[in-house]
């Protein structure tokens, strides 16, 4: 494993002819560990640099450990040898990398870029409308990565709808923003959208997709209650730390009390420790349980300390009148949720009861005042102004939510060896949400007014490769609510949900499918849904929603049962033209506004006015003329 005349070798040889003695109680342990330099940026042709890890000991000893750590770039294409040089590779473009340096208990960050020769490179930016384009352009200059141009206004508005409400604008919207010609248009649009009831819509989907409202563990009043609660407290502008707080420390009926139901779909200690660390502070602490985490610095004591908060948790179980009476996750019922008096989780390892520990970012002892309620005391840390992990968490997801692209992505797996893209930018929107307490249309507002925010998506040469620093949007496939949604209103008519009145938008339902029904056979709307990748709310995780592309999917759009039916609906908006005295030219203009917030190019208006002519079936050729809209990646795609 080791050359014979390596350190490693010889400390290892020595060790075991010494008899393999355990260390002394006077040893100096491990306490720091640095990295030097902290952050360099390399220019062609330098593609390679040392780094050096220094290890801090309890009597004040330094140690150069650099041949002796683990170094771990994020990464995979670039190179870091034994001795601790990192090599970037033939790359012709910019890149940055992390590189997590690990000895034995501890781990440091640092951070390498590497700039490829651009010889007569000139930045060029939009001028910096707030803090955030100033520290977005900051790295992109280091970067020698010039961001593309602010987008038009027919791309922001379609843009600003989809992202705050998840729904399309409506003609007359976009007629109205797109004549006007106020300076502080899209600012005066941005405040408006933040305070209509579908912005309160589009949040309340989001949190109930986060704490698992469904029916089958809280059963059809439990989601009712839980998503009206959430939906009341998003309407009020309830703070983010308020609204976790009140989650953390509920109790009671779980039809009186609607946050206690956040217990209700967690039955043991450990899923409400698992789940109340990834949705609140961004930390997988999973790999934790049975030893200590590989890839970030939680240990076990970490976790069963944390685990030991929620160890008192208990329900009583006033009805249960399950369907499946084998399936014992299955509830329909009212139940209480209540702490007990005692009841503590025992460490593994060492067969002690768990001590209580906070996964913060300093000291994280708490204290077990036997007279104190755990979950209040742990609601109250959470919402702490110095508590910056949950105002990082929660900042990064209003980012990610916004741009589809988080400055720590995956969202909810914060680690070392998965640092920011961006730290001083993610910094400074921490900030800005405690100081504006943590109110979520306050950084909402700051992010969707920056010019990062309003960038084109259309690349140029400096940054066609950049997929993480935020120099111009990434155009993504809508959800697959806003899918449903945006599919209804182009023609006019609305997609059938189990359980649910017609009219209601898949953004406005409550729980997973079929309402109440859970048994009876979904809708069209339904299998669609869950066919674009709509949750099943059985974990706490942003990755349960998939975004990725199938077949099925394909063949769906293209002939598939919604699109037919609703082609086909004798009231949609193909049937009412055929009825009225639309022209073909009304029709096309119509639709194109309705779906791409924009006329028809002249070459289109020639080409779907040809296509009519030569029909002999003016329906058909209409549905013809929708469904290719319906079909196109831009009508299907957030640009």
């Amino acid at each position: 494993r080791f050359a014979s005349d390596s350190a490693e070798y010889q400390i290892l040889r020595d060790w075991i002819a010494a008899d393999m003695p355990a260390d002394a109680d006077s040893t100096p342990r491990l306490v720091r560990l640095d990295v030097t330099p902290a952050a360099i940026t390399l220019l062609e042709p330098q593609r390679s640099t040392p780094l050096n890890a220094t290890a801090t000991f309890s009597d004040g000893s330094k140690r150069d450990v650099t041949t002796l750590a683990v170094l771990e770039s994020s990464d995979p294409a670039v190179r870091i040898s034994a001795d601790g040089t990192v090599t970037f590779g033939d790359s012709q473009s910019s890149r940055q990398t992390s590189v997590t340096v690990r000895y034995l208990n501890q781990q440091a960050t640092a951070r390498v870029e590497f700039v490829p020769a651009r010889p007569g490179f000139e930045f060029t930016a939009p001028a910096a409308a707030n803090s955030i384009d100033s520290l977005v352009f900051a790295q992109l200059k280091r970067l020698q990565i010039n961001p593309s141009p602010v987008c038009d206004d027919t791309t922001f508005l379609r843009r600003v709808y989809l992202d705050v409400t998840g729904r399309l604008p409506t003609v007359s919207q976009t007629h109205e923003f797109l004549d006007s010609t106020a300076a502080n248009k899209r600012s005066a649009l941005i405040d408006r959208l933040l305070t209509s009831p579908e912005f309160v819509d589009f949040q309340s989907l989001r949190w109930a997709d986060l704490l698992r409202v469904e029916v089958k563990t809280l059963d059809t009043k439990g989601v009712e209650v839980f998503y009206h609660w959430i939906h009341d407290s998003i309407a009020t502008g309830k703070p983010l730390n308020q609204f976790a707080a009140e989650i953390i420390s509920a109790r009671g009926s779980t039809y009186t009390d609607p946050p206690s139901n956040f217990y209700r779909a967690l039955r043991t200690p450990e899923e409400r420790a698992e789940s109340a660390a990834q949705v609140f502070l961004g930390v997988r602490l999973q790999c934790a349980k049975c030893h200590n985490h590989p890839f970030d610095h939680w240990t076990q004591d970490d976790y069963y300390g944390w685990t030991n908060f929620f160890a008192r948790v208990d329900y009583k179980i006033i009805e249960n009148n399950r369907r499946d009476t084998n399936d014992k996750h299955e509830f329909d019922g009212e139940q209480i949720v209540f702490m007990k008096e005692e009841g503590n989780v025992k460490n593994p390892t060492t067969g002690k009861t768990a001590g209580l520990r906070y996964l913060g970012d300093g000291d994280n002892a708490a204290s077990d005042d036997k007279s104190a309620d755990r979950l209040q005391q742990l609601a109250l840390w959470l919402g702490l102004p110095d508590n910056h992990r949950f105002a990082t968490t929660q900042a990064n997801r209003i980012w990610f939510q916004l741009l589809g692209q988080g400055i720590v992505d995956p969202i909810d797996d914060f680690r070392s060896t998965n640092p920011p893209s961006n730290p001083e930018l993610l910094d400074a929107i921490t900030k800005e949400f405690i100081a504006n307490g943590y109110r979520v249309r306050d950084l909402m507002r700051l992010i969707l007014n920056s010019q990062t925010y309003q960038l084109s998506s259309e690349p140029n040469e400096t940054n066609r490769d950049d997929a993480t620093s935020f120099s111009h949007a990434i155009p993504h496939r809508l959800t697959a609510e806003q899918t449903i949604d945006a599919i209804s209103q182009v023609l006019d008519v609305s997609a059938k949900f189990g359980g649910y009145p017609d009219g209601t938008r898949a953004v406005q339902l409550t729980g997973v499918r079929n309402g109440g029904h859970r048994y009876s056979r979904p809708e069209v709307g339904d299998r669609f849904l869950a066919l674009f990748g709509k949750p099943s709310r059985l974990l706490t995780c942003e990755c349960e929603r998939t975004g990725e592309t199938t077949l099925a999917q394909t063949m769906e759009m293209v002939s598939g049962e919604l699109i037919t039916e609703l082609l086909n609906d004798r009231g949609n908006r193909v049937a009412a033209s055929l009825q009225s005295n639309e022209t073909a030219t009304q029709f096309i203009d119509n639709l194109w506004w309705t779906a791409l917030s924009r006329s028809p190019t002249q070459d289109e208006s020639t080409a779907m006015l040809s296509h009519l002519a030569n029909s002999r079936d003016p329906k058909s050729a209409l549905q013809d003329i929708a469904w290719s809209v319906l079909n196109s990646n831009e009508f299907l795609l957030r640009r």
